[in-house]
């Protein structure tokens, strides 16, 4: 079977037999890079306006392609462009064609003078991006204002902290969420440097050599609102440094929102019973009417996997092209497109998750244990100037007398713990109570009320930074 001619393409002039079906589908990206629709099509407004002013349009020229073009840009958005198998290879050729069929080949033809297709898809990919990180940056600051609104309000819950999974000391609940806070309040920060390294443009740059014509790239560059320019054409072509980047950054952030999420799927367990999980973000079993599953976490745990992989994936594919632009690097569209939907899905769910659960604060409380006071009654003797390697050893020993007496070290009599050491004083059964512990951490970066009001201040600070 005969494929589509190759006369019908924009390189067809070189080719004079068809191309094999197999191939024209392998080769076409249509079906997905007509996301760009819009960027493409404003790319194109603003090419033809630059050749206008270097004299290789006129002025009627200019306003039909201008014309055609914003009709092009409504049959896409209204659902009514009809794409051509087999010609429509991609979206700057559809968008072309259409142009052709709307104000005539003679003029639609002028557009391309100069430009090629190397470029524009750098272009439409780097205006794609930057919108969408926009409104990344916008779900990661509310779910940012979530987790500071709720440290702020919840800040009396104390809670144990663990370490290996096992029962550590007493902290805030408060303090647990802004663990993950500062973390996403750091995703924010790296996002925005990589928001200003996606933003330059490569409008300009050719094929891979620069335009001969001596057209005004920065016009170009301010009229598509990017910041600055890529100043080597052979890099501008070549480069999907800005889409590895942006891979590397969610992936970043998907690995916090796993671990995030992996918490919370432990802490909504009968086991913990730390956390309701809303309906909204949860699921039932086939099988057992009594399952409450938290899907919603598990999801954004096994996308963190797919976030991963898709960055992965493209830097093998780049790594070993040789220099400027070679087709492999239609390969960093389909990654790129559905990486950027799975980060931001997953913040708005995590974001979702963390406004409706419900906290279990006696839960949380009945979980300690005196033995998590161990290192407090350590520092007891230490401010009675006890070296606190000693100081271990002896409060290792008693919690080895509550254990062989079965009883909680907070039950243990004065007069026992006097005899482990006689440097004990009343004083000391003042140390079991789980507020003063969490208090008594007070020095930057702890659980005190005072730290974790410090760490909600930077928190907000940082989202209020640009």
């Amino acid at each position: 079977m005969a494929g589509a001619p190759s006369s019908e393409k924009l390189w067809g002039g070189r080719f004079t037999g068809g191309q094999d079906p197999l191939m024209t589908a392998y080769n076409e990206s249509i079906y997905y890079d007509r996301a760009f629709y819009s960027q493409d099509i404003r790319g194109s407004i603003a090419w033809a306006r630059a050749n206008k002013n270097k004299g290789i349009l006129n002025d009627q020229e200019f306003a039909e392609i201008e014309r055609g073009l914003k009709e092009v840009e409504e049959e896409w958005r209204s659902g009514k462009f009809s794409i051509k198998p087999g010609v429509d290879e991609d979206i700057h050729t559809a968008n072309e064609r259409r142009l052709g069929e709307i104000i005539g080949k003679n003029i639609a033809g002028k557009l391309h003078t100069g430009r090629s297709r190397n470029e524009q898809v750098a272009v439409d990919m780097r205006m794609w991006l930057r919108e969408q990180l926009e409104n990344i940056e916008s779900f990661l600051i509310d779910l940012l204002k979530v987790t500071a609104n709720r440290a702020e309000q919840e800040i009396e819950h104390v809670m144990p902290g663990y370490t290996h999974l096992q029962r550590a000391q007493p902290i805030r609940w408060s303090h647990w969420m802004l663990s993950y806070g500062l973390a996403f309040a750091n995703d924010l920060e790296r996002l925005r440097e990589v928001k200003q390294r996606v933003n330059r443009s490569p409008l300009g740059c050719g094929a891979l050599a620069g335009n001969p014509f001596g057209i005004d790239r920065d016009a170009m560059a301010k009229e598509l609102g990017f910041d600055t320019l890529i100043y080597n054409s052979m890099a501008g072509v070549a480069d999907r440094d800005f889409v590895v980047e942006t891979m590397q950054w969610g992936s970043m952030l998907m690995l916090h929102l796993s671990r995030w999420a992996e918490d919370l799927i432990l802490y909504s367990s009968a086991e913990f019973n730390f956390v309701r999980l809303a309906d909204a973000y949860s699921t039932g079993s086939s099988l057992m009417p009594q399952k409450k599953n938290p899907d919603s976490l598990e999801l954004i745990r096994g996308k963190s996997g797919r976030a991963y992989g898709q960055m992965a994936g493209l830097m093998m594919t780049i790594k070993g092209i040789p220099s400027t632009y070679n087709k492999d690097l239609q390969e960093s569209v389909e990654p790129m497109l559905d990486h950027v939907k799975t980060v931001g899905d997953s913040i708005q769910i995590a974001t979702g998750v963390l406004s409706t659960l419900n906290i279990q604060p006696k839960n949380m409380l009945a979980s300690l244990s005196p033995d998590m006071l161990a290192t407090d009654l350590a520092d007891y003797l230490v401010r009675k100037g006890v070296p606190f390697r000693e100081t271990h050893h002896i409060s290792g020993r008693v919690v080895a007398l509550a254990e062989e007496k079965s009883t909680p070290m907070d039950k243990l009599s004065y007069e026992e713990l006097k005899g482990v050491d006689s440097r004990f004083e009343q004083d000391i059964l003042e140390v079991f109570d789980y507020q003063k512990s969490v208090e008594m951490r007070s020095a930057s970066g702890g659980t005190s009320k005072s730290s974790v009001l410090e760490q909600i201040k930077v928190i907000k600070q940082t989202i209020e930074k640009k």
